[in-house]
């Protein structure tokens, strides 16, 4: 896969409305399920009691939190593009997100972005992105968001 290389406001410019990239493919599994949930103090059977989930789950599995699946935006997103010569990059703000389908342990997921808006402000680029982390054979998506990265261009 080739990473979008943006090195000035200019260049990002230039995709306002276009598709930015799909990241790789990654497999969730149940140690980055249980670790989230050691971290997040969410232990929910439904994300980390293989057996009763299997036996009691309408899905016959344990699921991915939304908040793991969230979480791991940035990384995907580090799969898409590079931004070059900034001296900051700011997670702003997420808008409109909706979580649409489980990701079950196994499931592997992708992230597709678009570039929906690129505004300066007063040499900070605010750009938001529609993003949407797609699962492998699956026709919904298990989340869509805009997201919103202020880049400090140097």
């Amino acid at each position: 896969m080739n990473k979008l290389v943006i090195n000035n406001f200019e260049e990002f410019e230039q995709y306002v409305g276009k598709e930015l990239g799909v990241s790789d493919y990654m497999q969730i599994t149940q140690e980055q399920i249980n670790k989230f949930a050691d971290a997040t103090f969410d232990h929910q059977w439904i994300h980390v009691d293989v057996e009763k989930a299997k036996a009691e789950s309408p899905y016959k599995s344990t699921i991915s939190h939304g908040y793991l699946n969230l979480s791991i935006l940035p990384y995907l997103w580090n799969q898409i593009i590079e931004v070059n010569n900034v001296k900051m990059l700011v997670n702003y703000g997420i808008e409109k997100l909706r979580f649409n389908q489980a990701v079950l342990v196994g499931n592997e997921v992708r992230l597709r972005a678009k570039l929906l808006s690129l505004v300066n402000l007063r040499g900070i680029a605010k750009a938001e992105i529609k993003v949407s982390l797609e699962i492998k054979d699956c026709k919904k998506t298990a989340l869509d968001a805009t997201v919103i990265f202020l880049y400090h261009f140097m």
